[in-house]
């Protein structure tokens, strides 16, 4: 594998079909990239749309996607909202404790709870991962970790608050216990129907129709207790990737399928606070990108590769190394 093959740049109009592709290999269900070749058009299209905008014109409503692509072939994307819940709100579920004390009885009771929260509205968020089965992992840290890099040169138009919710468990039949406890409650689909209903909007319609009051772990049945902050296979590779750049998971859950949702702040990440000009790194295996917006590139660099573009910015690929 010569690393350097492997290269990141921002989705274009040719990539259509290709991209309609990768959606194809997604499960049902799983993430925001749908195959939809309709919404990948429109998809593409704010892409465009919010590379081209200027550092003065952002208004936290763009979307911009990426692609990763080995010698001109189509190989995963990956993306960022710029402001989560944009004209509306951005709704999870909180993670809380409530303790109980009887002096009475001598006993005191820590309960888990839910309570629905906006608390992550405004944050950026990282969306539509998926890179093909048979892509190495230097791959996928390539497509996952350029983007705070990307977030780093251009943070004027971000949050410092960095979210990313991941795909919670379902059944052999694609359903969701966590759903059927509580969101079918109060919405009369099942998950299925109410993905394809949110066909990637906000999910603030559901939340809508949801109590405010906190919901009490231990009433519901086991099946979506134990579905609680539990992860899809299938989004393994990407959380792993979030959690050793310093992300936590523990706090937030989606309110559809009660799966994780991870938060970091943006200076504090690994990759972050490690990245320097690439020719401080040079005798390290590398993450380099430009510094542009709309010619933005990254690339996987082997140690002692000499660097495209001299003025890049480049962060480790060993993040273990930077614990």
């Amino acid at each position: 594998m010569n690393p350097s093959d492997f290269q990141l740049r921002p989705v274009a109009e040719p990539d259509l079909d290709a991209l309609q592709g990768l959606a194809a290999g997604v499960s049902p269900g799983i993430g925001s990239l749908r195959n939809d070749r309709q919404l990948l058009a429109q998809r593409i299209e704010r892409s465009l749309q919010a590379f081209a905008t200027a550092d003065d014109d952002v208004s936290g409503e763009e979307s911009y996607l990426f692609v990763l692509e080995q010698q001109g072939r189509l190989l995963g994307c990956s993306g960022i909202a710029a402001r989560a819940g944009y004209g509306s709100r951005f709704y999870s579920y909180r993670n809380e404790f409530v303790v109980a004390t009887s002096a009475a009885l001598g006993l005191t009771q820590r309960t888990h709870t839910l309570h629905l929260c906006h608390d992550l509205t405004g944050a950026t968020l990282l969306t539509s991962f998926y890179i093909a089965p048979q892509a190495p992992l230097e791959a996928a840290q390539l497509l996952s970790r350029a983007r705070l890099l990307f977030l780093q040169l251009h943070a004027a138009r971000f949050s410092d608050r960095i979210v990313a919710e991941f795909p919670g468990l379902l059944d052999a039949q694609g359903h969701s216990p966590f759903w059927d406890a509580v969101g079918r409650r109060f919405f009369d689909m099942d998950y299925p129907q109410a993905e394809a209903v949110a066909g990637g909007r906000s999910k603030a319609f559901i939340a809508d129709l949801m109590p405010q009051s906190p919901i009490y772990v231990p009433l519901l049945p086991e099946a979506a207790q134990r579905a609680i902050g539990q992860l899809h296979p299938d989004g393994e590779l990407p959380f792993d990737i979030l959690l050793s750049e310093g992300f936590d998971a523990e706090s937030y859950i989606d309110i559809f399928d009660g799966g994780p949702t991870a938060e970091g702040r943006l200076q504090a990440l690994r990759s972050v606070r490690a990245a320097r000009p690439v020719g401080e790194l040079a005798g390290q295996a590398c993450i380099a990108c430009t510094r542009t917006r709309e010619g933005f590139r990254a690339q996987l660099l082997a140690p002692g590769a000499v660097p495209p573009n001299p003025d890049a910015l480049a962060t480790p690929l060993n993040l273990e190394a930077l614990a």
